[in-house]
């Protein structure tokens, strides 16, 4: 039963401590918009989209009124379009016009699914597709792109991993006079979940309905708000961030029954990140700095980060049947004050971020790197963080810009919620790119022998 208490406490959260819905996304199915004619598949696909999604951002808009709860972005997901690809002859890129057009025309904020899925191997459609990704973010504003390059179970397919570095240094390079915000807008995955809300890495899973309603909510303040009452020790710390946590994703879970019976779609499932915005209040960083950290990125903000990810993950199965998702901590640095401070500060470098990565629910995330760094660190960096995932059996993911014209130190600016972030300085004295240039596929763990 909801008490006065519960209702202010809300309120509270809301108005002060920057609680919101992050995003309703709409995840669609274009698996019968394939046709061996491309322009034929493209209009199907921008049917499709603006017949299920038509009334998205209006209903969204409908609930934040009624209910008087922030639904900061509408999205959609698609199926990876690669597999579109594989059926039609023609450029890919008239995919990625077709999903901005939609875009514009439904009124969403982001539409993901430019995407490929090539862990074991590259399927027809998977290469022509990766390598149009950098002409396809420069001539889109609102569509995003997602490339899985391993997992588990099978590996790390090195080639990939290679094409990959290139093709995030051509999109930096495509769009250098929009501050780089082509490399913004893609993410390497190790394990992908297909549920995925947010982006830029969100895109519809074979294994999903033809439409579903997935909600990803946040709530960096209201936890960071609630551990400075907390005087006790790190198990009720643990506590208080369970507690927490099962508030924010019973938001979530309401929010997305509302738009799913509205919408006349299934509601699949709540993904209770704890994502980050620039705004003052609204921080990871702050969280692990309430726990006692002087400084995010200070020994012992691995262990601060892990205890969290937990946290988060507990109390929010405990409120919902239907989390999925990523689920748990964030840490993108130019979307996290906190971090961005810490960063700018030198306490906060790449080697510790890729150590935070193992325990918290994706990997390197929105980080600057300088411009003159070649494809194929970049290509290390993304095998490095995935075989963090592969290893460990969990998501991870990179999402780095190089700054073209820009050095350590120096400063980019996205605006809106991607935020702003310092140059980080990256090893550039010894190269990998021997070791990226074998190409082949590393082979899966031991633990992927799980039947």
């Amino acid at each position: 039963m909801i008490n006065l208490k519960d209702i202010m406490e809300t309120v509270t959260m809301i108005s002060h401590e920057n609680l919101d819905i992050r995003t309703i996304t709409m995840g669609i199915s274009l698996l019968d918009c394939a046709d061996s004619d491309i322009k034929k598949s493209c209009e199907k696909i921008y049917e499709k989209i603006t017949r299920k999604a038509g009334r998205l951002v209006a209903v969204g808009e409908e609930i934040e009124k009624e209910y008087g709860i922030p639904i900061i972005n509408k999205r959609i997901s698609v199926t990876p379009v690669s597999m579109l690809a594989a059926v039609s002859a023609g450029n890919p890129v008239e995919y990625a016009k077709t999903l901005q057009r939609a875009a514009e025309s439904t009124g969403v904020n982001f539409i993901g699914g430019y995407s490929a899925l090539v862990q074991k191997g590259f399927a027809a459609g998977d290469r022509e597709l990766i390598e149009s990704i950098p002409e396809a973010l420069a001539v889109t504003e609102n569509v995003c792109a997602s490339i899985n390059i391993g997992s588990t179970k099978a590996g790390i397919n090195m080639d990939a991993v290679r094409l990959a570095g290139e093709v995030i240094r051509k999109a930096s390079q495509k769009t250098a006079e929009r501050d780089c915000i082509g490399a913004a807008k893609i993410v390497v995955f190790c394990n992908a979940p297909e549920d995925n809300p947010f982006m830029a890495g969100a895109f519809h899973g074979v294994g999903e309905p033809d439409c579903v309603i997935n909600v990803g909510v946040s709530g960096p303040g209201v936890v960071a708000s609630a551990l400075k009452k907390c005087k006790g020790d790190l198990g009720e710390v643990a506590e208080v961030i369970k507690r927490t946590a099962f508030k924010i994703t019973r938001m979530g879970q309401l929010v997305g029954t509302e738009a799913s019976k509205r919408l006349g779609v299934p509601f699949g499932i709540v993904d209770l990140s704890l994502a980050p915005t620039p705004a003052v209040g609204d921080s990871v960083a702050h969280i692990l700095e309430e726990m006692g950290l002087s400084v995010c990125g200070a020994h012992g903000t691995t262990a601060a980060l892990a205890l969290l990810n937990d946290a988060v993950k507990k109390g929010g199965v405990m409120a919902s049947s239907s989390v999925g998702g990523l689920s748990g901590a964030f840490i993108p640095v130019s979307e996290d004050a906190g971090m961005i401070a810490a960063a700018r500060s030198g306490d906060l470098r790449i080697e510790k971020l890729e150590a935070m990565t193992a325990v918290c629910s994706v990997g390197l995330d929105m980080i600057v790197i300088p411009g003159d760094t070649p494809a194929e660190v970049i290509s290390a960096i993304i095998a490095d963080e995935a075989a963090i995932g592969m290893v460990n059996s969990k998501t991870t993911a990179v999402r780095v810009i190089p700054a073209i014209g820009k050095r350590e130190g120096e400063e980019l600016n996205f605006g809106g919620l991607l935020g702003e972030g310092p140059v980080m300085p990256v090893n550039l004295k010894s190269s990998p790119k021997k070791f990226i240039e074998r190409g082949g596929r590393i082979p899966a763990p031991l633990q992927s022998l799980k039947n």
